[in-house]
């Protein structure tokens, strides 16, 4: 039996016992976008509810790629042999679909993969905490947000660099290139950016307080002698 040709490229790519994608793109984009949609919502309405505005929209924004890092990226790596997957499940279906504007997933290509691993192990259970440190108002909240944002850049800078490097040649069309490729992975370098630069003016801010506050006891302490 005649195995099914990818919509791949590069189009001599092999995939052995591939199986067609059954889900269209508005569904698995509108499936997507609703849970999205209802994890926020539910974030909003049931952790935020004393917070400021801008903390609410940070809580909703780890919950987002907290959980995005675990149930979707923890998949890809976990699963080496999504492609072949024929019972119609959505998580295969999403990276049969993602791989038409970057078919290194499809084909497994070891700089994406070890991107994915760190990033699904060790960022996606990072920005749940970050959810618990805003929440509790944690002395650690900022570093951590600041530890997040950074390590989401250097993997996105990894992530184009490598394809770069490669003849960046991995998108079905330009539709799929600027839509996936660019476009979905272009908020993971804007975010982390605002939330990084907020962060560290955060950070500066408290630690020359801190140091006002050392100067003033140890004038204090050398007039009381």
């Amino acid at each position: 039996m005649e195995e099914a040709a990818h919509p791949y490229v590069p189009r001599d790519l092999k995939l052995p016992g591939y199986v067609p994608i059954s889900m269209s793109m508005s569904f698995i984009l509108a499936v997507y976008l609703g849970a999205s949609l209802l994890v926020v919502s539910l974030v909003w309405l049931l952790l935020g509810r004393k917070k400021a505005k801008v903390e609410k929209l940070l809580m909703c924004w780890w919950a987002f790629t907290g959980l995005t890092h675990i149930i979707l990226e923890g998949y890809f790596v976990f699963t080496p042999e999504f492609f072949k997957d024929n019972t119609s499940c959505y998580l295969a279906e999403v990276w049969k679909e993602y791989s038409k504007g970057d078919s290194r997933y499809a084909g497994r290509d070891s700089a994406v993969v070890s991107i994915e691993g760190i990033t699904a192990v060790i960022v996606g259970p990072a920005c749940l905490l970050a959810i618990y440190a805003i929440a509790k108002e944690k002395s650690y909240s900022y570093v951590l947000q600041l530890a997040i944002s950074l390590g989401q850049l250097y993997g996105c800078l990894v992530y184009f660099i490598t394809a770069i490097l490669e003849g960046d040649n991995f998108a079905t069309n330009s539709f799929y290139y600027y839509s996936y490729y660019i476009g979905a992975n272009g908020w993971w370098i804007l975010i982390p950016l605002l939330i990084s630069f907020r962060c560290w003016k955060k950070i500066c801010a408290a630690v020359a307080n801190n140091i006002v506050e050392t100067k003033t006891k140890t004038k204090t302490k050398k007039k009381n002698r």
